[in-house]
């Protein structure tokens, strides 16, 4: 409530703009409708969603300094955060005082009345261990006794004072001044020395040492008690669990040369001087190469819908057939799929996926419109989408629906951002020299763990789709960071060609089409044509089997040259008016009926009487000769009609001869075999048995008496089908997430979560390998579950809807 206040008095000392800028910088967290006082802006600002949403948003140095500002005792002091990060100098210090105004304008970090410096409380919860520092002393000593206090100070050297606050202020004095801690150290045992400086380094997730009960034992390390009597380290006031150092020891313990990590300047990047203009014609190529790709992408989903793997996705097989139909590669066919999507113009449709209606529109824009579209939906797709491999190295189906990745979008963020900071005229003359910079301007963002170089993946898409080129950020990318989506339209108008609607037909049977093609043309030349290369320029070749394919379709000669000619502006190379009118002069010579068999007889008159016969019109019968009928029903069905009507015919085999039908009579081909765990001197008794039984009469209505009479023997339905509640919250919980488990496998997962038990899983991976782990330490995090994977030896998370089945651990 003090830090609120504190934050509504700041808040309430701004004046009109400043606070309008604190509004405009908090958009995010701030949502309509608008704070009616200054006290409920305050409230908001300090919720944990509003410092979530920021907090990836900042900088390298933003977090450092969040990060510092944590681990000194609240309030803080401008003088104590710039001597903890080593701001000793000019430089250093106007980049502080940046860094804290940007904080300030984010409402992370305000000055108070007395000009110390107060930091919002969710940002403070971040952190578990800032700079690897523990709580400060007098947050340990809460639940200390003033007999205990006493002893701390008598072991110190220091004459204890009356009362228990008076001595908690003198031991937190005593250990808020570095040369007296450094003193008492000095003078410490060799094994106690050793255990102080070891923990005052430890790093940030190091686990800290168990001393159990604060007596000597196996947990207690040499050294440990005559840390604790001096307050050196703190024993939990339950004296259980681990002993921790303050802060106040642990940085004192560091010495004076020791400072918080502080880098306010960016990491250098090696540049080379490139003109606009080169700028402009590389993104331009890259550009309208790419959408020329993403239209043939979704023109071959258009033709034949990929099918989905049946745990979700389009797996490696269907990928390289849309490549190779489209002359794409896996990257820029992953990157054309998953913008798509996202977009609206691919959707499921069963166990494929298909373009939507949305898609037929989006084909008939400009190239310029289409590559916008796909662009600005790049800018915030929560995913990697050129990502093949998992972190296992297997390969990773697209459009697997995984959940979304917010560190990807900061990726995506930073890459933008860290190439907007480059100077005006100046490239890298390596992209891989960007990772680290995208890592000082989101250091939150996620990196694929298969990238050689950080932020690889995400680099390399910027480079497909023009954002990035000549190692600088293209008017495509300064838009796209700018989110000026008006001016970014603009930007590809200017950049890509409109698209031809006319080709060059040559005389080798090709067609030539410079550019991207529009709509209407590429549908026209795959239709006659077979597709040969894709980009800059896009080839089809003419040959018999592409006419044949558009006269299979119902096009006529004609209409096929005339269309043609339409495109050509002008007549048509005479060896491709050949190959139309040769092959349609052989197309449908030789035509071929369904049949499910055949009748044939040597009385014409017979054979027109079958066919005229209205009882037998169900059959379908077509004659084709004067001798000769063909049924769409088959043989048998055939057959017993026409005897129904009074007909005697005889069936044929394949060979022409004659069937014969005889009664078959069934014999089974081995005795049963006796029931598993029968004794041989019991096998006898059970045949007799049987025999008994067989020849026994069985009376249907007693039969039917003794079914109706038996006691109902249905389980009780699971809770989840209307039945009993959930007996733990555990149960409920994974029965939300693993949809796939019945309640008997969700009861046995959720005990061996609760108990601490070992479990054995059928989980199938994104990949779609189906693969049988045993789990120990299980932690549920829904709707995921980490545990020790034996099967990798590793720690691992997994998906709980993933999991189709559970069994118990089989004993060794």
């Amino acid at each position: 409530m003090k830090s609120r206040s504190t934050l509504a008095t700041w808040l309430g000392s701004l004046d009109a703009s400043r606070l309008a800028h604190v509004l405009g910088t908090r958009k995010d967290a701030v949502s309509p409708p608008e704070p009616r006082s200054v006290g409920e802006l305050a409230d908001r600002l300090q919720r944990p969603g509003s410092v979530a949403l920021t907090l990836p948003q900042l900088t390298l140095p933003h977090l450092q300094v969040a990060e510092a500002l944590a681990a000194l005792a609240a309030p803080a002091s401008r003088d104590a955060l710039a001597e903890l990060l080593g701001a000793a100098d000019d430089e250093p210090t106007r980049a502080l005082e940046a860094v804290l105004e940007a904080l300030t304008d984010h409402a992370l970090v305000w000055p108070d009345g007395a000009g110390k410096l107060r930091m919002a409380g969710p940002l403070r919860q971040a952190w578990d261990t800032p700079l690897g520092l523990d709580a400060p002393l007098e947050e340990l000593l809460a639940g200390t006794t003033s007999d205990e206090l006493r002893g701390l100070l008598t072991a110190l050297g220091v004459k204890p004072p009356g009362t228990k606050a008076e001595r908690l202020s003198a031991l937190v004095e005593h250990h808020s001044d570095p040369e007296q801690v450094a003193s008492v150290v000095a003078k410490a045992p060799t094994a106690a020395r050793k255990l102080l400086d070891r923990r005052a380094g430890a790093a940030p997730g190091e686990p800290p040492q168990f001393i159990m009960f604060g007596q000597a034992g196996p947990g207690l390390e040499p050294g440990a008690r005559w840390a604790l009597e001096r307050g050196l380290l703190i024993q939990d006031h339950h004296r259980y669990g681990p002993a921790r150092m303050p802060a106040e020891v642990a940085l004192a313990l560091r010495g004076p040369g020791w400072h918080a990590p502080f880098e306010p300047v960016p990491p250098s990047a090696r540049l080379a001087s490139v003109t606009p203009a080169e700028v402009d014609r590389e993104a331009s190529a890259v550009a309208s190469a790419f959408a020329a790709r993403a239209a043939s992408v979704l023109s071959a989903c258009s033709a034949a819908a990929p099918a989905r793997l049946k745990s979700g996705g389009i797996g490696a097989r269907e990928l390289a057939r849309i490549g190779k139909a489209a002359q794409a590669d896996d990257a820029v066919v992953r990157l054309a799929l998953e913008t798509a999507y996202a977009a609206g113009l691919l959707g499921r449709d069963g166990d494929r996926v298909a373009p939507t209606e949305a898609y037929d529109a989006w084909a008939e824009l400009e190239p310029s419109e289409q590559f916008a579209v796909l662009l600005q939906v790049w800018r915030n797709l929560p995913l990697t989408p050129t990502r093949a491999r998992d972190e296992e190295n297997k390969a990773l189906p697209a459009l697997a629906g995984a959940p979304p990745c917010h560190g990807c979008v900061q990726a995506r963020h930073g890459l933008l951002a860290a190439a907007a900071q480059l100077p005006p005229g100046q490239g890298m003359t390596g992209t891989s020299d960007l990772g680290p910079l995208i890592a000082w301007h989101r250091p939150l963002a996620d990196s694929s763990p298969q990238d050689g170089t950080p932020f690889a993946a995400v680099i390399r898409e910027a480079e497909l789709l023009g954002v990035l080129a000549r190692g600088a950020l293209s008017p495509l990318g300064a838009h796209l960071w700018s989110d000026d989506m008006p001016q970014l339209n603009a930007a590809c108008r200017r950049l890509l060609a409109p698209a031809t609607a006319t080709a060059r037909i040559g005389a080798d049977l090709t067609a030539v089409v410079t550019g991207t093609p529009s709509a209407r043309l590429a549908a026209l030349l795959d239709s006659v044509a077979d597709r040969e290369t894709s980009g800059t320029a896009v080839v089809w070749r003419f040959s018999v089997g592409s006419i044949r394919r558009a006269l299979d379709a119902g096009r006529i000669p004609d209409d096929i040259a005339a269309d043609l000619t339409a495109v050509a502006g002008g007549p048509l190379p005479q060896p491709l008016s050949y190959l139309i009118a040769d092959t349609a002069r052989g197309h449908g010579r030789v035509r071929i009926a369904p049949a499910a068999c055949v009748i044939h007889g040597d009385e014409p008159a017979l054979l027109a009487e079958l066919a005229a016969h209205r009882r037998l019109a169900k059959l379908a019968l077509r004659q084709l000769a004067p001798t000769v009928l063909i049924s769409r029903s088959p043989l048998d069905t055939t057959l017993a009609a026409l005897r129904a009507e009074g007909y005697a015919p005889v069936a044929e085999t394949t060979e022409g001869t004659v069937r014969i039908e005889r009664a078959r009579h069934w014999r089974a081909a081995a005795p049963v075999p006796a029931p598993r765990g029968t004794s041989a001197r019991d096998t006898g008794r059970i045949a007799a048995t049987r025999g008994a039984k067989s020849s026994a009469a069985i009376d249907p209505n007693t039969l039917a008496a003794q079914l109706l009479a038996a006691p109902p023997t249905i389980p009780d339905p699971a809770p989840f089908e209307g039945g009993v509640p959930f007996a733990t919250d555990t149960e409920e919980i994974v029965a939300g997430w693993a949809k796939r488990l019945p309640y008997s496998d969700v009861r046995q997962l959720a005990h061996a979560i609760d108990a601490g038990q070992d479990i054995t899983v059928e989980y199938v991976a994104t990949s779609g390998n189906r693969t049988v782990r045993t789990l120990s330490r299980l932690m549920l995090d829904p709707p995921y579950l980490e545990a020790w994977c034996h099967l990798r030896d590793a720690e691992r998370v997994f998906t709980l809807s993933r999991i189709h089945s559970v069994m118990s651990v089989m004993p060794e």
